[in-house]
């Protein structure tokens, strides 16, 4: 019984461990605006010369789920971050 506690412990505390990176990891709002402005630049050059990118991270709102965030504009999705990743959607 001793060896099944301590397999739970060591459970919990590898979950835990992953939880707190995830914290701490978790993109900043201005990680997620220099996402969508490469995105941007990089999909169209027209759109990188008139600062489409930049116009667009600065309209974005950054919400934060603690483990996780995404940004939207005009409650539209366009990025998401998780462990000190940002995904811009296209």
């Amino acid at each position: 019984m001793g060896n099944a506690m301590s397999k739970t412990i060591k459970l919990i505390l590898v979950l835990v461990a992953i939880i707190v990176a995830a914290v701490f990891l978790n993109p900043s709002a201005e990680k997620h605006r220099m996402k969508m402005k490469e995105a941007i630049a990089e999909r169209s050059q027209l759109e990188k010369v008139l600062g489409v990118g930049a116009l667009t991270a600065f309209a974005s709102r950054y919400h934060s789920l603690g483990i996780a965030s995404y940004t939207t504009v005009n409650e539209k999705l366009t990025s998401v971050g998780v462990v000190g990743l940002v995904f811009v959607m296209e």
